[in-house]
């Protein structure tokens, strides 16, 4: 992370990575080794700021609510052409057409977090293919990372 400007890190991202402690090393340390050592990082300077998570849940609502709503509807909608006599309406379908809509459902909760902006002053677009691009590209590298330390 050295090697990174200040602009390429989150707001609410540590500046350094804590290392774990080396199994093979003495538990107590000498009072100066102690004395070096960094204060701990508190929970205000780690966590998501009121304005990113205010915007990751308006777009977890939208993405998450449209097709959870359009799930919901499908029973209302299947219900009223089985009852209105229309055509008959195959129980596998009106399971399948809802559960896929739920299923977009969970999708869009995962886009919703993904895709807003984790920058406090930039507000991000619309459907923020491009914050979500950004935030995926960041989540895959801190995946490899933790991977190679491990």
């Amino acid at each position: 992370m050295s090697s990174e400007s200040p602009r390429d890190r989150l707001p609410f991202e540590p500046a350094k990575n804590r290392k774990k402690p080396d199994k093979n090393s003495p538990t107590t340390a000498p009072a100066a080794e102690k004395a070096d050592k960094k204060r701990p990082v508190s929970r205000d300077e780690t966590a998501i700021p009121e304005v990113v998570s205010k915007r990751m849940a308006t777009r977890m609502a939208l993405f998450c609510g449209i097709p959870s709503f359009l799930g919901m509807f499908t029973f209302v909608v299947s219900y009223w052409i089985v009852t209105n006599k229309l055509f008959e309406l195959p129980n596998v379908a009106v399971v399948l057409v809802s559960m896929g809509f739920f299923g977009l459902g969970v999708l869009g909760l995962t886009y919703g977090v993904i895709s807003a902006s984790w920058d406090e002053e930039i507000p991000g677009s619309k459907l923020g293919w491009s914050e979500f691009t950004t935030n995926f590209g960041r989540m895959t590298e801190a995946w490899r990372s933790a991977r190679k330390k491990t």
